[in-house]
């Protein structure tokens, strides 16, 4: 019974719907003037104006342009939507030739011969002469016959989708540039190691001729400019070593104070503008104090004729909106701030791409935003640039607030201190590079050590079985066939209680390195060696 009900009332709303639709067609075909129709709150008068309006209305708050066209492209009527693409009032539009609000009319011509697809993509003109690209679509009006043809276009606006793959691309781009820097730092690290390696032992057997150490020193400068390039590529790859602490930002920028002014010189005002309530950052001091000398530099560049640089810091809580990409949580904001020459659009979206500069020849290698950038990402944080021509430039670097249960870092060894005597051991040096392992033998046999050497990781193993009195081994990270990380892994369990020192030309270690490795960064001195093996006995003696 249910069923045969059901079926009564659809075939009873079928039949409604089918004459109110038979009576909306005679009112627009101009077979009757109006229909009255009875209802539980009275009477209502259908007209042709009061039939279409629903139909008008729903075209007008249309997000898409639409526009009626007839054959000869003249605009017979736009909506709202459309004349917001262009930036014409829609009195202006109709009568006007859609050819003249495009950039190239033809496709649309195509499309109303039947040569083309119903949907292509335009370039809008918008009044002011900006262009907007715009998905159209054109469809054939159904009208009576004898009739002249007429056209509807539905217009799409692409803006935002074009923005969106734009900062895609981007992405995309600085991951690949980013990948290809950090690689490039790591092979050039090797060529250092090779090079400051040779020319320290070579030091040690010239004469004290004040000539040939001069020449000496200059090469050895050399070798040390290349490394802090290095150091800064590694950054912006974000792949540099980060020792991570609490930082307190007033008592490090109070404690440079000395060194910026003295770097920027006395044509710049330098200020410090804090919050009281700032509370420690989760950073390395180290690079926070390079990544304030960078942007402090170049907001003295931003003012050749002299100026006020303010440096600010302040407490901000980021909540779920998550802004600058930022995860929800506290954030201290360090800022350089100053009312320099300021940056265009197009500059400042370059800024933080390596190698981009826009100082002259030998001024600047267009590394130090990217390191600001790649150092404050790695963090946690992110660097935010804000500038406009003639305007001056905030730099925002966006640090992670430490949690109070954070703990406190052991102060770290001085590069300056000597290394402890350490008795001569029989240790094993892996790298499969032989230009830096014969530099490393040499430098532990200078040391009074018995080197044992290796090309790969298979023959390291080799050895360490064919001499278990091997005390220490020393091994490089990329490498083929076998990795350091690898090796290890296979050392940790024929030798676990091998000290074991993995040397890289990358800024960080490798996932999966066991917490025990003691890490040497390449390119590396004989007395930084001497200190790494000194760590390394003294963890394996802790158990660590």
């Amino acid at each position: 019974m249910a069923i045969a009900d059901q079926s009564r009332r659809t075939a009873e709303l079928e039949a409604l719907l089918q004459e109110a639709n038979e009576t909306l067609d005679a009112i627009r075909n101009g077979e009757v003037d109006a229909i009255v129709v009875g209802g539980e709150v009275g009477q209502f008068v259908y007209t042709l104006e009061n039939a279409d309006r629903p139909y008008r209305v729903l075209v007008e708050q249309m997000k898409e342009g639409a526009v009626t066209l007839n054959a000869d492209c003249v605009i017979l009527y736009v909506n709202r939507s459309f004349s917001d693409l262009v930036k014409q009032a829609s009195g202006r539009l109709i009568g006007s030739c859609l050819y003249d609000h495009v950039v190239d009319p033809g496709p649309i011509k195509a499309m109303l011969s039947g040569a083309e697809t119903a949907t292509i993509e335009v370039m809008l003109i918008r009044r002011d002469g900006q262009h907007t690209p715009a998905n159209m679509s054109i469809v054939e009006l159904q009208v009576e016959a004898g009739a002249p043809k007429m056209f509807c276009s539905i217009v799409t606006d692409l803006s935002e989708k074009r923005a969106a793959e734009n900062v895609l691309r981007q992405v995309q781009k600085m991951d690949a540039v980013g990948q290809l820097t950090g690689g490039i730092a790591h092979d050039f690290n090797n060529l250092l190691m090779a090079i400051s390696s040779s020319l320290e032992m070579l030091e040690k057997r010239v004469s004290d001729d004040p000539q040939t150490q001069r020449l000496l020193d200059n090469a050895r400068q050399g070798a040390q400019r290349g490394a802090a390039l290095t150091q800064r590529m590694l950054a912006f790859a974000r792949r540099q070593d980060l020792k991570a602490e609490r930082v307190d930002l007033t008592e490090l920028t109070r404690g440079m104070m000395d060194l910026l002014q003295r770097t920027l010189g006395p044509a710049w005002s330098l200020q410090i503008a804090f919050s009281d309530d700032l509370p420690p950052v989760l950073a390395d001091a180290n690079q926070i104090e390079m990544a304030l000398l960078n942007l402090a530099v170049n907001a003295r560049d931003a003012l050749p004729d002299g100026g006020d640089i303010i440096i600010s810091a302040e407490l901000a809580v980021i909540d779920a909106d998550q802004k600058h990409g930022l995860r929800p949580g506290r954030y201290v904001c360090l800022s350089v701030i100053d009312g320099g020459e300021g940056m265009d659009a197009d500059t400042l979206m370059r800024a933080t791409e390596p190698f981009f500069t826009t100082k002259g020849v030998g001024k600047g290698t267009g590394l130090g935003l990217p390191m600001v950038h790649g150092l404050a990402k790695q963090l946690g944080g992110t660097f935010v640039l804000q500038s406009s021509p003639d305007d001056g430039t905030t730099a925002c670097l966006w640090l992670p607030a430490a949690d109070e249960t954070f703990p406190e870092s052991p102060a770290p060894i001085a590069s300056d201190d000597a290394p402890a005597d350490i008795r001569p051991m029989r240790i094993l040096a892996v790298d499969d590079d032989v230009l830096i392992r014969m530099n490393v033998s040499s430098m532990l046999e200078d040391m009074g050590h018995e080197v044992f050497d290796a090309g790969s990781g298979e023959t390291a193993l080799e050895l360490l079985r064919q001499e278990p009195g091997i005390q220490l081994l020393i091994t490089d990270q990329a490498m083929p066939r076998m990795t350091g990380t690898e090796l290890i892994q296979h050392v940790a369990d024929e030798r676990p209680a091998l000290p074991i020192i993995l040397a890289t030309g990358y800024g960080e270690l490798p996932a999966g390195a066991p917490a025990h490795i003691v890490k040497l960064n390449k390119p590396f001195s004989e007395q930084e060696l001497a200190r790494a093996i000194e760590v390394a006995l003294s963890l394996t003696r802790s158990g660590v």
